[in-house]
């Protein structure tokens, strides 16, 4: 399985060159691993994470480690562009790199280089040459954030590989009870249901978020349904019920803000009540010319997390296509969520649906519906938005008991 293994990584590193001479990130997740020098370290804290989804989780804990370790250097690692281009400046870091591709090789190299005393991997990823070199000197292995579904190669007959790499791990923090117990059934005992430590993330964010002066005045006085990362299968339904809302206001921060994919946007939406946010100059607009604007278009990154403090109600985009994006920086704001079909592989999409806080939809009509029954009475928008920060509130903790094990290692 080893020999299929190391294949593999080559086959796929062949498909990334391939791609590279004409796609932007794969060409990125090229040169981003070309003639790399890493910086030694004595020893050093590793944090790897997968994409930026898994950054923003696992911030928390790489958080409290820097406060509580301030003597610790700290590495972090990314697989995909989409993270470390936007992170790779972090403060959080004495040192971002992509992580090599899983060679034998680059797992000795990388890691007599940064010398982990720790490393901490965010929900998934797990890799064997890694994780083997890791063992081999008896560095604590942690997983935060994890969680396991009867579908995953660890629990095929032909995962053995897989399942070894399970074995190397120091300790497993769960989401779930259903994670936990999957893991048993393969005789792994070293797992402790601490939650996802996102709910930390998200909490401290509506406690402490950034403020738009431009966004509110766009706001001010009216109700508001923010879209959060949208592709255009969800800004087709989103444009028909912009049409027949015209008492509501409408931000929409799509998930890619390349400039074909805005122009697309606009053009979907009504010429003479849409204005672009970089179309606005902080220093020299005048509030008055938002009066009659009904929709915002943020065309930039970096402010999504932030902009929910504005809204009375969520969109959720990505529900058409590969899966659902962050329903969670929503919810700690108190807003009930809106989304697609494809939500099932995320735990708290499904709770929330559970609780009548989610909603998921399948078509233009059914996003009407559900955004009538929920957004016309302000007594039940009241109602929901109490519970769902209830709802947050409760799940928080997740970092203090990962760390309290984590301190005991140091």
């Amino acid at each position: 399985m080893l020999l299929l293994y190391n294949l593999g990584i080559r086959i796929y590193f062949l498909f990334i060159y391939t791609a590279s001479f004409f796609n932007k990130k794969a060409k990125l997740w090229l040169k981003g691993r070309q003639q790399v020098k890493y910086q030694s370290f004595d020893k050093s804290a590793w944090f790897h994470f997968a994409s930026l989804g898994e950054y923003e989780q696992g911030l928390p804990v790489l958080i409290a480690f820097r406060q509580r370790h301030q003597e610790t250097p700290v590495v972090i690692t990314f697989f995909s562009p989409s993270g470390y281009e936007v992170r790779k400046n972090t403060p959080h870091a004495d040192a971002v790199y992509y992580l090599p591709l899983d060679t034998a090789a680059n797992a000795r190299r990388f890691i007599a280089a940064i010398n982990p005393a720790i490393a901490v991997f965010t929900k998934y990823e797990y890799w064997y040459h890694y994780f083997q070199q890791l063992n081999g000197r008896n560095t604590p292995l942690f997983v935060i954030s994890g969680i396991f579904r009867p579908d995953q190669v660890f629990f095929k007959w032909y995962g053995g590989l897989h399942r070894k790499m399970l074995g190397y791990v120091t300790r497993f923090f769960v989401q779930d009870e259903e994670s936990k117990s999957l893991l048993q059934q393969l005789h792994i005992t070293n797992a402790d249901v601490s939650g996802d430590t996102r709910f930390d993330r998200v909490w401290a964010n509506a406690e402490n978020p950034k403020s738009f002066d431009i966004v509110e005045d766009f706001t001010k006085g009216h109700k508001v349904l923010i879209t959060g990362s949208t592709w255009p299968q969800d800004e087709v339904l989103l444009a028909e019920l912009i049409k027949s809302h015209g008492n509501w206001k409408f931000i929409i921060a799509p998930h890619e803000i390349k400039e074909e994919k805005i122009e697309r946007l606009l053009g979907m939406l009504p010429q003479n009540l849409t204005t672009r946010y970089s179309q606005l100059d902080p220093e020299s607009y005048h509030g008055h010319q938002l009066l009659k604007t009904q929709v915002l278009v943020i065309d930039n990154i970096g402010m999504l997390s932030s902009l929910y403090r504005y809204g009375n109600v969520a969109y959720i985009g990505g529900g058409f296509g590969v899966g659902i994006h962050n329903t969670l920086e929503a919810a700690a704001f108190g807003l009930p969520v809106i989304f697609g079909p494809n939500y099932e592989k995320f735990k708290e999409a499904r709770e929330l649906v559970a609780l009548q806080l989610g909603f998921s939809i399948n078509n233009a009509d059914e996003l009407k519906r559900v955004f009538a029954e929920i957004a016309m009475d302000e007594g039940k928008l009241q109602i929901m938005h109490d519970a769902i920060r209830e709802y947050v509130e409760k799940h928080k903790g997740a970092t203090q008991m990962i760390m309290s094990y984590v301190d005991r290692q140091k």
